[in-house]
C-alpha cells in the first residue's frame, strides 16, 4: 500500500496568461518569489513556464503544513496578485492541492 505524508502540502498553481501577456505575468509571478522563499513553512517555491505554451505558467509549491501554507495565501503580496494583477494578465488558473505519495 502506497504512504503518503499528510503533514506537508504540494501546491500546483497553474494560470494561462491572456494572449501577449506571457511576459508580464512571468513578471509578476517572478516578484513574488523573494518574499515567498523568506516564508516561514516555504519549502519550495519554483516558477515554471509551458514547452508547448509559453501563456501556461506554474507554480509548483511545497509547504510546511497547511497552516504554513493559508498564511502564505493572506500575504499582502498574495491577495494583490489575485485580487489585482491576476485580473488584467490571466485568462484562467487553478490551484491544486495534494499530498506527497513516499517511495
Amino acid at each position: 500500500m502506497c504512504r503518503k505524508d499528510t503533514s506537508q502540502l504540494v501546491c500546483v498553481a497553474e494560470f494561462l496568461a491572456f494572449g501577449g501577456k506571457e511576459q508580464e505575468l512571468l513578471a509578476a509571478l517572478h516578484s513574488l518569489m523573494e518574499p515567498t522563499h523568506k516564508e516561514a513553512g516555504c519549502l519550495r517555491y519554483e516558477l515554471n513556464q509551458g514547452c508547448d505554451d509559453p501563456r501556461r505558467i506554474t507554480f509548483v509549491e511545497k509547504w510546511k503544513d497547511r497552516d504554513a501554507f493559508d498564511r502564505h495565501c493572506a500575504t499582502s503580496y498574495i491577495t494583490n496578485f489575485f485580487d489585482h494583477v491576476r485580473l488584467a494578465l490571466v485568462e484562467h488558473f487553478e490551484v491544486k492541492l495534494s499530498w506527497e505519495i513516499l517511495p
